[in-house]
């Protein structure tokens, strides 16, 4: 019986299991439907007002940290119950199997040559600009995104589960989506997205350095060297405008033997990023390779959540 684990392991466990399974919920996402509530009282509230942002994001936070509070207090007396809301909740934050289908896609696309297709397809990664973007180009893109959502959809959403249960994994995802949805540099979010930004650096200060351990711990099963993907991650890391996307990064550069970073333009505003590793420029088969090295730092990911949610959760469960 999965329960020996704890209700909080076992599910985290089964959770995983269902996204890598069934990926995302095809109607009705949570995830969405926070995300259009949110956006509506972002219509009502915005100004451009750092304190205003900050009210703002800290409501939205607070509503779904109280959810999961809510969840974990009416189901502390049943542990079938509080297995089953956390691995629904663990199912719905993780984003796993959706970022691996949009890697393998985007690698497909490009082995064909089908660069349009391309560039309309990269928008399901990120928000780069790739109007402009050539093939070589739009496989960095992708791949430096599947190495930054491994640890924003797969690893921070586990590490939270465990150390924090419920209101961990539901809170997280909130500020993750509201940094997605106001804490870029535009004129309209500057000031008010700015707390929703830092939030989430927060948030993801402990979580981003252990998926690059983890990337490091994994690189020989993906034809590169722990060694390496060591050396590029401590010196590589910290060249980035994010304190947690160039941890990971730079540890897939290392341990792929690739380079990453360069020129990139997010609605119309340029940014000169530093070089990320060494050697040459990411091919498909590259970004393959990262898809198969972000299935397996979930999996450790997930390991490590298991032990530490078996650990933590004894109190809470």
């Amino acid at each position: 019986m999965p329960l020996r684990l704890g209700t909080t392991a076992a599910g985290l466990v089964t959770g995983y299991v269902a996204d890598t399974l069934f990926g995302d919920p095809r109607r009705g996402h949570p995830v969405a439907i926070f995300g259009t509530a949110a956006a509506a009282l972002e219509r009502r509230v915005w100004a451009d007002s750092k304190p205003r942002g900050a009210a703002y994001a800290g409501l939205c936070a607070f509503a779904a940290v109280g959810l999961g509070a809510a969840l974990q207090a009416s189901t502390r007396r049943s542990p079938f119950a509080r297995f089953a809301a956390t691995a629904v909740c663990t199912w719905v934050v993780l984003g796993g199997r959706g970022l691996a289908d949009e890697g393998a896609e985007m690698a497909k696309l490009l082995e064909a040559g089908e660069v349009p297709s391309a560039r309309i397809r990269l928008s399901h990664l990120c928000a780069r600009d790739a109007t402009t973007l050539d093939a070589a180009e739009l496989t960095r893109a992708a791949t430096e995104s599947i190495a930054e959502n491994t640890s924003d959809a797969v690893v921070a959403p586990l590490f939270w589960g465990a150390v924090a249960g419920l209101p961990g994994l539901l809170g997280y995802r909130a500020l993750n989506t509201l940094d997605a949805m106001v804490g870029y540099r535009s004129p309209r979010y500057q000031e008010f997205g700015w707390a929703a930004a830092r939030a989430d650096d927060l948030v993801n200060l402990a979580p981003s350095r252990l998926g690059a351990a983890l990337t490091v711990a994994c690189a020989p099963l993906v034809g590169g060297r722990a060694r390496a993907a060591w050396r590029i991650w401590r010196r590589d890391g910290g060249h980035h405008p994010s304190p947690n996307a160039g941890q990971v990064e730079a540890a897939f550069a290392g341990a792929l033997g690739i380079r990453l970073g360069g020129t990139n333009s997010y609605g119309g505003e340029v940014e000169r990023r530093a070089r990320l590793g060494e050697g040459r420029d990411p091919e498909p088969v590259d970004l393959r390779r990262a898809v198969r090295l972000s299935r397996l730092v979930g999996a450790a990911a997930l390991t490590v959540a298991v032990v530490a949610g078996a650990g933590i959760g004894r109190g809470r469960d």
